[in-house]
């Protein structure tokens, strides 16, 4: 949930997520369909808070979180919410933008969604203070690092790395975009694309979704663990 990036190609929408966390965090569980408010849900799980950073259901939304929101924040003791359940509480409707608004964000950290609903593509922020909502075009490529673990000229340096990526390879595929996501800057284990830094802080895992006109194909792996992946599609 600290990189994102969004892709459209000739015949689909790559939407890809590295989520980096310290390393005694429990490993996350599997892609698998879940039911909520009767909408099928596909996520990975995050065993610690039981939400996730990265889901679509049957209509085609897509959620992906980021921690944090435009600049770093200090973390405080206590929430009375995960972010990770923010994220089922918005895929989990078929009109996300109105759970989205109505939403109380009083005592949640800090945070960034990358929401694709109706073939509209949305950043929502809550920094402690207010919401916001952009609606970003969907035509060009997009690129997000967590405020909370990149600075903001490491942010930018990241985006050169990412318009670099999309200048040099024609035709982007799936694998085009993990490539991205696990070898740019693979010496660089303080801000490149995979982390692994002295204070534990790793990428644990990457997710891609694949949009076409009529199936979402979702793939997940465990970064140390390349055996331990799943594929699951569902047609729209």
């Amino acid at each position: 949930m600290c990189t994102v990036s969004f892709i459209p190609s000739q015949d689909n929408i790559i939407i890809t997520s590295n989520r980096d966390e310290h390393v005694d965090r429990a490993k996350a569980i599997l892609p698998k369909s879940y039911s909520l408010n009767n909408i099928t849900i596909t996520y990975p799980k995050d065993p610690k808070g039981n939400g996730t950073w990265f889901a679509y259901n049957e209509f085609g939304t897509v959620v992906v979180l980021l921690n944090g929101a435009d600049e770093k924040h200090t973390t405080k003791e206590a929430y009375k919410k995960s972010r990770g359940l923010i994220v089922l509480d918005i895929i989990a409707s078929k009109q996300p933008l109105i759970i989205w608004e109505n939403s109380n964000l009083d005592a949640i950290e800090p945070f960034t969604l990358v929401l694709f609903y109706e073939n509209k593509l949305y950043q929502l922020r809550w920094n402690e203070i207010e919401k916001s909502k952009v609606t970003l075009d969907t035509t060009q490529h997009h690129i997000w690092s967590s405020a909370t673990l990149y600075t903001s000229e490491i942010r930018n340096q990241r985006q050169q790395w990412f318009e670099n990526f999309i200048k040099t390879t024609q035709q982007i595929q799936p694998q085009d975009a993990i490539h991205f996501h696990t070898k740019t800057q693979s010496d660089n284990l303080e801000n490149g694309l995979l982390i692994q830094r002295k204070n534990g802080v790793q990428t644990k895992n990457v997710t891609q979704l694949v949009i076409s006109k009529k199936q979402l194909s979702m793939s997940h792996f465990d970064v140390n663990e390349y055996n331990q992946s799943s594929k699951i599609s569902v047609t729209i």
